[in-house]
């Protein structure tokens, strides 16, 4: 049984339960399981090999602190409950989080009639076990509900011009995101994740382009949620032309009707703004979306990585309860420098995005969104211990 030992700086922020992943290198090559520790206490860390990576999640250090951890490679891990994903097929594939449904992605499998325009993740449990997205189109009998725009779906990835098609409505002539296999389903108990691979279609099934996504869940120790959700479109049919239009988000969700900003919900952003009109169209690097759920404080944060296309992104988000992060549509924008929005991947080409999805309790400072973008654009730096 070999051991390495790490070293992690916290940098110029402080770090509460952060998501992590460190390469050990030929080191971890063949290893089944891993323990994971601090060095000074020798208090035991969950932690999960993923190929020759380690992941686990940081708790609490302070800024331009360090901390020192021991990794055993062979060694049974610490366990703390786990991630468990289960393929069910028509009736979806489900994430539970500690036993726990977290939830479902729904998706047709491949060879179904298309009855589902694109897949989507419905329910979706935040803190407290509430669901923290509107029922409907799904269910049609919650009191108080709003019944418009039937495409808002949950957790969704969407877009209204894609080579002319409209793969973002349902209305006539809309296009389809097709499922056709999944190519990874791992669980474990730090993570789980899938990975898939989806064709873009045009309504008389026409593929326009192919999707690898990629959904990740992390078990946090309190019951706050994250999702890291990467999309790679790639251009394997000729190339792909994203239209400049609003009507469309590459991670979009609709939030529960008692959260909607014209109710009892309000938007916050990065850049300070808050409401609608202070937060439609303009860039920012997360936007967070609170309000009330059954009688709890909720919010929702959709936080943009770095390295996206047009970081930081527009977003198109209304006080209706629509949420959406959008790089293509600034001609409606107006709030860049640039005038038409439209994005071209050449034939053969990719283009990847990345987002982080965060449930937590309270409003942004509650919940502490600024603290939660900065593990996630600025992660602590790890390396090996001399």
């Amino acid at each position: 049984m070999s051991s390495i030992e790490l070293v992690v700086n916290a940098g110029p922020h402080a770090r509460v339960d952060t998501p992590m992943r460190v390469e050990l290198g030929e080191a971890a090559q063949g290893a089944k399981q891993a323990r994971l520790s601090e060095t000074e206490t020798g208090r035991a860390i969950p932690c999960q090999l993923d190929g020759t990576k380690l992941a686990f999640v940081l708790p609490g250090l302070g800024e331009k602190s360090e901390r020192r951890l021991k990794v055993e490679l062979g060694a049974e891990t610490a366990q703390h409950g786990g991630v468990k994903l289960t393929d069910k097929g028509e009736s979806g594939l489900t994430v539970e989080v500690n036993g726990k449904l977290f939830t479902t992605y729904r998706y047709l499998p491949k060879g179904e009639v298309p009855t589902l325009a694109r897949p989507f993740f419905y329910p979706l449990f935040g803190p407290g076990g509430l669901n923290v997205t509107r029922h409907f189109p799904m269910r049609a009998d919650v009191e108080g509900e709003k019944h418009d725009h039937p495409h808002h779906r949950g957790l969704y990835v969407a877009f209204g011009e894609v080579n002319g098609i409209d793969n973002w409505s349902q209305e006539k002539a809309h296009g389809f995101q097709t499922h056709e296999k999944f190519t990874e389903v791992v669980g474990g108990p730090v993570f789980g994740r899938f990975t898939e691979v989806l064709r873009w279609e045009s309504h008389d099934r026409k593929k326009t382009n192919e999707e690898v996504r990629t959904f990740e869940t992390w078990n946090l120790p309190q019951d706050a949620r994250l999702i890291d959700l990467t999309v790679s479109f790639r251009a394997t049919d000729g190339a792909i032309e994203f239209g400049d239009t609003k009507e469309g988000g590459i991670c979009s969700i609709r939030v529960p009707t008692t959260m909607d900003g014209n109710r009892a919900g309000t938007i916050v952003n990065s850049a300070g703004g808050v409401g609608e009109a202070e937060t439609w169209g303009k860039p920012a690097h997360w936007v967070d979306y609170f309000g009330p759920v059954e009688g709890q404080q909720l919010g929702i944060a959709i936080m943009d990585h770095p390295m996206n296309l047009r970081h930081p992104t527009p977003w198109h988000v209304r006080d209706y309860g629509l949420f959406a992060a959008n790089p293509f549509g600034h001609s409606y924008y107006k709030a860049s420098h640039l005038a038409n929005g439209a994005y071209t991947v050449p034939a053969g080409g990719e283009l990847t995005f990345k987002y982080r999805v965060y449930l937590h309790r309270g409003d942004p400072k509650r919940g502490d969104v600024a603290g939660k973008w900065h593990d996630y654009a600025f992660p602590p730096v790890v390396k090996k211990a001399e």
